[in-house]
């Protein structure tokens, strides 16, 4: 058998260091605050005018609607303003301004993508496939946040990359979600906190009930409840801190895909959004929804995360739960199996396990897909996204790590209607770092986070060396001619 004949494509996604958004710089003692918001009051209109003018200035190039972003930032401290008299919109937004800074989201690496088919494939053309790139994007202080790209893959494989804006804009986070309260209760059970407080907090509310719903309830119990105690304080703390890292999101859609960054927002992922890898997901009535699995960190732990989407416009942010919900690395596979869905996982930081459940939210009893078999897998392997259904079988991307802590990208193959039996896996690497891909923030390391199919082509994009993306291709009879092959 003739070997495989992976093709690297000319496209690279290198680190944009001008793609910056507008993020609050806040102090934390109050008496600071005041004293930046007193200089702003102590200057003169005119003198306010000229120094919002050179904000503008310096400034209105690099952000699509910078007044909009500097009255956020005023509305943060507002309750520091310590004058009763009018203060005119040149004099806000320049106090804005003074607590704002400019985050370059991309300027350390652009990387670990994930690829899915575009929700609208309104005028392509026959043939061809337009579709949604996700990358890990990384700045300063090593925080990463997910950004997307677009493009067209033409029948016969060739790839384009739609423009890329100059602009990022983060979404409206919304101020009423809601919230299924039998998640709730399962989430704070599995933490091992649930109290009589919190029994009194949950029981009047509704089975979907709203952020607003929770407060007045919340307020209810603070109320009955004095003086407060040292375990209310930690419910209250508890609750408060799970309802926040359940999220939702909402771009407008005037904006271009590339110009929107999912940015952390709870205190769950202060320290990034981790790896997303996205999936398309159709449910057996036929329905669409767009998941993605993606790791929260703090800087202390993770939280294995959960977002859903219908057309990337808005963004619903969850936990995910269940004994199983241990690790990273987690992907779904894109649709049910015998009724139930299944999701490959890392239990263990070393081997490859799978598990299913009746809701996509829940997981739990994993067991073990696969162990490291060669050696250039040696110290553990782990998926590189969602399976792709083929009339082969479920095609696993999987990486390994072997000596030297070198990754590289392999392949296995799953029965179609029991995932747990493996039919075959690469013995060698299908993608290992070569030349320039071994240098990078994180050396001899290629990566993936979701590739897809596109007729007889796989499609694998991955990161080189925690620096940069780039798109690869290989013909698909031929790799599975080979996973069959590696059966016998």
């Amino acid at each position: 058998m003739k070997p495989l004949e992976l093709h690297r494509h000319a496209i690279r996604l290198h680190p944009e260091s001008s793609r910056v958004i507008i993020r609050p710089f806040i102090p934390d003692s109050s008496q600071r605050i005041s004293a930046i918001i007193g200089r702003a009051l102590a200057l003169t209109e005119n003198e306010a005018i000229r120094e919002l003018n050179a904000v503008h200035s310096d400034f209105d190039t690099r952000h699509l609607d910078i007044e909009s972003a500097l009255l956020e930032q005023y509305k943060k401290v507002q309750e520091h303003v310590f004058t009763h008299r009018p203060i005119s919109k040149t004099r806000k937004l320049l106090i804005g301004s003074y607590f704002s800074g400019e985050y370059a989201l991309e300027s350390a690496a652009l990387f670990n993508p994930s690829m899915v088919p575009h929700p609208s494939q309104a005028g392509v053309p026959k043939g061809s496939l337009r579709f949604v790139m996700s990358l890990r994007a990384t700045g300063e202080g090593h925080i990463s946040s997910i950004e997307f790209r677009s493009g067209l893959i033409s029948s016969d494989c060739a790839i384009s990359l739609d423009e890329i804006s100059h602009y990022v804009t983060m979404p409206e986070v919304i101020a009423n979600p809601n919230y299924l309260k039998i998640s709730v209760i399962y989430k704070l059970h599995e933490m091992g906190f649930y109290n009589e407080y919190l029994t009194a907090i949950l029981e009047p509310l509704e089975d979907e009930f709203s952020r607003s719903d929770l407060d007045k309830s919340i307020a209810t119990v603070h109320y009955e409840n004095q003086p407060m105690t040292h375990e209310l304080r930690r419910t209250l703390e508890c609750i408060q801190w799970l309802v926040d890292s359940n999220y939702e999101l909402r771009f407008s859609p005037r904006l271009n895909i590339s110009e929107r960054i999912i940015f952390p927002v709870s205190d769950a992922e202060t320290n990034g959004i981790e790896d997303a890898r996205f999936v398309r997901f159709v449910e057996e009535d036929g329905s669409v929804i767009y998941y993605a699995t993606y790791t929260a960190y703090n800087g202390r732990a993770i939280l294995p995360m959960l977002i859903e989407t219908e057309d990337f416009l808005e963004f619903r942010m969850l936990t995910l739960n269940g004994n199983a919900v241990q690790n990273k690395g987690m992907a779904l596979f894109p649709r049910r199996i015998n009724g139930r869905y299944a999701m490959l996982s890392r239990q263990d930081d070393e081997n490859l396990f799978l598990m299913y459940s009746d809701n996509p939210h829940y997981w739990n009893d994993p067991s073990i897909l696969m162990r490291p078999a060669e050696a250039w897998e040696s110290a553990k392997i782990g998926n590189c996204g969602s399976p792709i259904e083929t009339e082969a079988g479920w095609l696993v991307i999987t990486h390994g790590v072997g000596p030297m802590r070198k990754y590289c990208i392999g392949a296995a193959l799953l029965d179609l209607d029991d995932p747990s039996k493996v039919i075959g896996r690469l013995r060698k690497p299908l993608l290992s770092p070569e030349g320039v891909e071994r240098e990078g923030y994180v050396p001899n390391v290629v990566y993936s986070c979701g590739s897809l199919r596109h007729g007889n082509d796989l499609i694998l994009p991955y990161a080189m060396s925690d620096k940069t993306s780039a798109i690869s291709s290989v013909p698909l009879d031929s790799l599975l001619a080979s996973l069959r092959a590696s059966a016998t």
